[in-house]
């Protein structure tokens, strides 16, 4: 039977070793990242597991680059660490600064049970440590929940004493286990893995932050569809405001202006980068508190269009963005069912003429009563700020065309996406709808000729009255 499970263990420790692929990395403020897939990195952690290389894995995302700028025992950690996993959208931006793509985010909560189910099959024991009393025994049985046939040699709660320490290594090297998780938090974990590495004897180490409080139940993760859209960050900010908003609010616009000047090419086009980084800052900060300020408002808002007529509240629609690239847009749903298939017989009505490239009606029958409301007061547009999280969208920028009127359009006329489309634009606070199209694209070049962080924050400030005087809206 011993020798049954050897030969199992080593088959899978021969074909690791076999599909493992080179580790991609990318530098991002003098840190080497891993720019790899899921499977790549797995692939070369367990392979130097094999191995016996001794091991140091740190994951980072942006608050962490903004601890290690003012704390150089913490950069020094990362610098010296064989391998750092990206860990957040804000990284992603970062490298696309630099004209890099992100190859996947490798975020220490989904990472550690997909490594936890190669460790279970190659019968690789783990130890964790970290967390307050009893967080890591639960988190453990999570762990071999996701990884049946995980074996954990051992736990231990980070609430220890330097002068504990000892005790401490000498439990994880008495379990004989060869994985070591920690989770005492950035820096300390970080810094202390650094330290202690002679004195351990496991192969790999890794620093995995909240991962134990996230598997334990004790903080809730992000639904997945936030996740996914790298608005992870957003869930947290929602669920501990007072504790994270310097980190997310003030930290991530930090971060981002850091990373711009870092990718900026000598003297020529940094004041740009730096100009395009804050206004992606300003998109995240003006967005995510948006939503989180107005998250009773809009749930409301979509129950009422429930109740008013049948159909969805929320609306998804194939707008064009950047570069002439189809992108899913939100709004409140402000139209009855079959408004699309009713279009073809209001088109002599349209407000620009029959042969126009933009359709507007101003009484048009296809509205509902609610909706009427919603358009008046742009609240239909409001779920776009889920767009200019993601990236999609910006807060000032070309109102984003739909495909059949971008077919329609000249060259000139082309030139209006070569940037972000935006929730709100010059055009829109100078008269809307009531201006024809030829002067909406005018205006909107005119903007992209002139755009800089100022002029965003003039066209924001102009769109609350143009709002509230509804001119031109309908």
């Amino acid at each position: 039977m011993f020798s049954f499970v050897e030969d199992r263990i080593n088959v899978a420790r021969i074909g690791r070793l076999q599909n493992a692929q080179p580790l991609q990395t990318s530098t991002l403020l003098d840190v080497q990242i891993v720019n790899a897939p899921m499977k790549n990195a797995l692939d070369w952690l367990c392979r130097r597991l094999d191995n016996g290389t001794p091991t140091r894995v740190a994951f980072a995302n942006a608050h962490c680059f903004n601890v290690a700028a003012r704390n150089q025992t913490y950069q020094d950690a990362l610098t010296t660490a064989d391998a750092v996993l990206p860990d957040g959208s804000g990284l992603a931006m970062a490298l696309r600064m630099r004209g890099e793509t992100l190859a996947e985010n490798l975020n220490g909560t989904d990472f550690t049970p997909a490594l936890c189910r190669r460790l279970a099959a190659s019968g690789e024991a783990v130890f964790l440590l970290g967390g307050k009393p009893g967080v890591a025994q639960a988190a453990a049985a999570k762990l071999q929940q996701l990884a049946p046939g995980l074996i954990v040699a051992g736990v231990q709660h980070g609430f220890f004493r330097r002068i504990d320490e000892a005790a401490v290594l000498r439990q994880i090297n008495l379990s004989g286990a060869r994985v070591l998780l920690l989770a005492l938090g950035v820096p300390a974990q970080d810094i202390w893995l650094q330290r202690n590495m002679p004195r351990l004897h496991v192969t790999l180490s890794m620093g995995v932050g909240g991962l134990f409080d996230f598997l334990s139940g004790r903080i809730p993760r992000a639904p997945v569809p936030m996740r996914k859209a790298g608005l992870e960050w957003v869930w947290r900010l929602y669920q501990e405001p007072s504790g994270m908003w310097r980190r997310y609010v003030l930290g991530n616009p930090a971060f981002l202006a850091r990373a711009a000047i870092d990718a900026a090419p000598p003297r020529a086009a940094l004041a740009d980068r730096c100009d395009l980084a804050l206004k992606r800052a300003l998109d995240i900060v003006g967005a995510g508190v948006g939503l989180i300020g107005l998250a009773p408002w809009l749930a409301l808002i979509a129950l009422a269009i429930r109740l008013d007529s049948k159909g969805p509240a929320l609306l998804r629609q194939t707008r064009i963005g950047k570069d002439g690239v189809p992108f899913t847009v939100f709004k409140f749903r402000s139209m009855f069912n079959d408004a699309e298939a009713r279009r073809a017989a209001l088109v002599a009505d349209n407000s620009h003429g029959a042969e126009a490239i933009t359709f507007k009606i101003k009484s048009d029958p296809r509205i509902t009563r609610l909706g009427r409301f919603l358009r008046k007061s742009s609240i239909d547009e409001l779920p776009q700020l889920l767009n200019v999280l993601h990236g999609s969208m910006s807060l000032v920028g070309p109102r984003p065309p739909l495909p059949a009127e971008v077919s329609r359009y000249s060259a000139h006329q082309r030139r209006r996406l070569i940037a972000k489309p935006g929730m709100t634009c010059l055009w829109q606070v100078s008269g809307r709808a009531n201006l024809p199209f030829s002067r909406q694209v005018e205006l909107d070049i005119d903007y992209l000729a002139r755009r800089n962080l100022f002029l965003d924050l003039q066209i924001l400030a102009r769109t609350i009255p143009a709002v509230l005087l509804a001119r031109g809206a309908y």
